[in-house]
């Protein structure tokens, strides 16, 4: 197949793909509408294949749906149902996504290097935002301070968090810490399921 045909494979493949993101946040075609600036018929044509997908339409419904722009034009077909890993680097941690759902409840896998980040974490360095937090640890050590509270999880331990809290979490180990992260939205009251560091 020449590359004008695969360009045009990944082009008519756009418009069922913005269809499943759209369902899969249970958005009609009118709430996108408000919430991107395209109008309803443009959206419907788009998803029926029947309008070319430019960047500048593309550009907010990735926003919209909070997926990268290349999962738009280039991600498996629809039916498929393997996830396609693709990692990236945040804040000196490497994150695997293990799940593709907009939205929602995401799942990550996370490998902090040995004595991240290098030093003692300050009241400023602990984050807080909208949402909800578990945490489990797969190998490695895992220290989460959270508020006032300061915990070393081991392998097979979980934390389960609101983080409206005010959280921070390190390795204070010799080898990579592996955690699989679950992250919701806001959630119920703070469960911790962990042993104090000693000490404290």
């Amino acid at each position: 197949m020449s590359d004008t045909g695969d360009f045009e494979d990944v082009l008519h493949a756009v418009g069922p793909r913005l269809r499943l993101l759209r369902q899969q946040r249970g958005t009609t075609l009118a709430e996108l509408a408000e919430e991107t600036g395209i109008s309803v018929s443009t959206l419907s044509r788009l998803e029926a294949g029947q309008r070319r997908p430019t960047l500048e339409l593309l550009l907010p419904l990735a926003r919209a749906h909070q997926v990268p722009l290349d999962e738009l034009v280039d991600a498996p077909p629809t039916g498929d149902p393997r996830v396609q890993l693709r990692s990236f680097e945040r804040n000196g941690a490497a994150y695997l996504p293990l799940t593709r759902r907009p939205g929602g409840l995401q799942a990550y896998k996370i490998v902090y290097p040995p004595h991240f980040p290098g030093r003692e974490p300050t009241p400023e360095d602990q984050r807080v935002h909208e949402g909800y937090d578990w945490i489990y640890v797969l190998q490695g050590r895992l220290r989460l301070v959270l508020g006032e509270h300061d915990f070393v999880l081991e392998p097979g331990e979980v934390a389960e968090f609101d983080t409206r809290t005010p959280h921070w979490m390190g390795n204070p180990g010799d080898r990579p810490a592996e955690v699989i992260g679950l992250f919701g939205p806001q959630g119920e009251r703070l469960h911790v399921r962990a042993r104090p560091r000693a000490g404290t």
